[in-house]
């Protein structure tokens, strides 16, 4: 059992969220005491956040579920320059137009985690660049620079990694772990930031800021990181074999994101439902007991509980009735992921191989090949051998679709337009 006595630490404890701490026993003292601010950074490289950013979202969720106040900081600064952690080489830099374009899609996902507001413990959206873009350089070097050894700064694991693979580190990317440490320093003079939290690998920039507002006289300042997730075959989470697992419904459908969620690992259900779920640790931990078939309908909770936190109650129900539908009656569900081909280049006959790129179940037609030699390809549930096959309007089935699957766990309706 978890030593913390304050809600907010026990609650992460027992969930499995917490890998380091600054001091387990200030912070406590101060998560009893006080409602604490605390935040967490997004970097915009993307028009929407992946299921391995989940990990922080729902940190954030429970800080304020404790009754404590969470922000959400946005790098519109820090996106200019991009984190150089762990990376093997140099991010590719975004205009400020496209880095705000990212931002207010990414925003979206977080009011279904967090309540934004006025209130004492409502949450705060945060943009980085509200201070960052307009520091003056020289005032910058002077004032804040002159607290950061660089022979320090090199011994960090995330610049070490690097350096040490011989992949050139430029010297705006080694600013980027100094505007970390100032984004903290910030925070704490606005808002009475306290804590910041985020995933392992941060670790090094998160202590860098910490000792910057030491040197820059705010109040002490903490550090919570969790662990960086894999799933038990060390697949990255976040990640499937067909690219990211976008949180945004626009860039990957909901049944698609309960899909992923049902296929979870049984080893993985338990931590699974610790991490990425509000069921209580009780429930949990009966659900994680059960073997055998039992463990199906455990995961199919684990997706629904996810997905609803995700996209709706509503939708994740109507993804786990899709996929009742499609696997059990053998039914076409019509929300299930679908696509739009004109019903010209239908009549004309459309390459299987292309249908099969088109769909997102191969990147390339030699990959779609190899599916159809391995016999993963069906039309409307019926396998495909032909790799040359055109398909046509004879295709099309009485519900005005054509269903095209791979495997036993993916299908997309092609629609006629």
């Amino acid at each position: 059992m978890s030593a913390f006595k304050s809600e907010f630490l026990h609650t992460l404890a027992t969930r499995g969220f917490i890998h380091q701490t600054t001091d387990d026993a200030g912070l406590d003292k101060l998560f009893q005491t006080e409602t604490v601010t605390a935040y967490i950074g997004f970097d915009p490289t993307a028009a929407s956040l992946h299921a391995g950013s989940l990990t922080q979202i729902m940190i954030l969720h429970w800080l304020q579920k404790c009754g404590h106040r969470p922000i959400s900081l946005m790098g519109g600064g820090t996106g200019m320059v991009g984190d150089p952690s762990f990376k093997e080489e140099s991010r590719q830099l975004m205009t400020i137009e496209k880095i705000q374009e990212n931002i207010d899609s990414i925003q979206k996902v977080f009011s279904n985690y967090l309540t934004y507001g006025n209130g004492k413990t409502d949450a705060m959206m945060v943009n980085n660049a509200e201070w960052l873009a307009k520091l003056n350089y020289l005032d910058f070097l002077r004032d804040v620079g002159k607290y950061f050894s660089v022979n320090r700064m090199l011994s960090f694991d995330s610049v070490k990694t690097r350096l040490d693979r011989e992949q050139s580190l430029s010297f705006l990317e080694f600013n980027y772990m100094i505007l970390q440490g100032y984004d903290f320093v910030e925070l704490a003079k606005r808002y009475d930031c306290r804590v910041q939290m985020g995933g392992s690998d941060q670790w090094g920039n998160i202590v860098n800021g910490i000792d910057l507002g030491h040197r820059m006289g705010t109040e002490q300042l903490y550090a919570v990181t969790t662990p960086l997730l894999t799933t038990s075959s060390g697949a990255k989470m976040g990640k499937s074999a067909n690219g990211a697992i976008w949180l945004n419904p626009d860039m990957y459908s909901p049944y698609d994101f309960w899909q992923y969620w049902r296929n979870t690992e049984d080893a993985d259900v338990g931590k699974f439902l610790k991490l990425f779920t509000t069921l209580p640790i009780d429930e949990i931990e009966r659900l994680a007991a059960l073997g055998g078939s039992e463990i199906n309908e455990v995961k199919k909770i684990l997706a629904t509980e996810i997905t609803a936190m995700a996209h709706g109650r509503e939708t994740a129900e109507g993804a786990a009735e899709t996929a009742r539908k499609t696997f059990e009656e053998g039914a076409v569900a019509h929300d299930l992921p679908s696509i739009s081909l004109p019903s010209s280049d239908i009549a004309e006959g459309v390459g299987l191989l292309s249908l099969i790129v088109k769909a997102g179940f191969a990147s390339s037609n030699g990959e779609a090949r190899r599916h159809i030699k391995g016999g993963a390809i069906k039309i409307n549930d019926k396998q495909m051998t032909d790799e040359r096959m055109l398909v046509n309007e004879s295709a099309i089935s009485d519900d005005g679709v054509i269903k095209l699957s791979m495997g036993k766990k993916k299908h997309v309706l092609i629609r006629p337009e």
